[in-house]
């Protein structure tokens, strides 16, 4: 298991993941670049510190590439995770349930080309690919009332 920022540990528990090998590689960056591409542009990475969390990972695993790829997986599959989008969520319940969502398809819906079946399926946590309609029957049941009231708008 891999990292990229900074855990929090509840103080006076020193192994916070005592059953597995668990090292974090943590980022050194210059400064920025100037001028117009600093808007899309990252600082240059010009070094790297390997952190021991738990057990006994092995230094040359001890990487982001991981983790990275996850993240370019997410951006590239849901559009709110992409730069200058319209495609964002206003509210934080709305962006949970997105991400619950992804991920949920990702691991139960979608047969991967290395492992040729669902996450889930090679974890041993499903037996089968789901259908969408599957996840869709583990939602609740949609709450209906009221709306609240409309604003009015101000004449100009």
């Amino acid at each position: 298991m891999e990292t990229e920022d900074a855990i929090s540990i509840p103080s006076g528990q020193t192994d916070p993941l005592p059953e597995i090998d668990y090292a974090m590689l943590v980022k050194l960056h210059g400064p920025g670049p100037e001028g117009s591409e600093v808007r899309y542009s990252p600082a240059e990475c010009v070094g790297c510190n390997r952190k021991l969390i738990s057990g006994f990972p092995k230094r040359q695993h001890v990487s982001t590439s991981f983790a990275e790829r996850q993240n370019l997986t997410m951006r590239m599959s849901m559009r709110r995770f992409t730069r200058l989008t319209n495609a964002f969520s206003k509210k934080l319940e709305n962006h949970l349930s997105a991400l619950a969502i992804y991920f949920m398809f990702y691991n139960f819906c979608r047969i991967h080309q290395t492992l040729r079946v669902t996450p889930a399926m090679e974890a041993k946590v499903a037996d089968h690919v789901w259908e969408i309609e599957e996840i869709i029957a583990l939602l609740p049941e949609p709450k209906s009332g009221p709306r609240g009231p409309y604003k009015k708008r101000k004449a100009n």
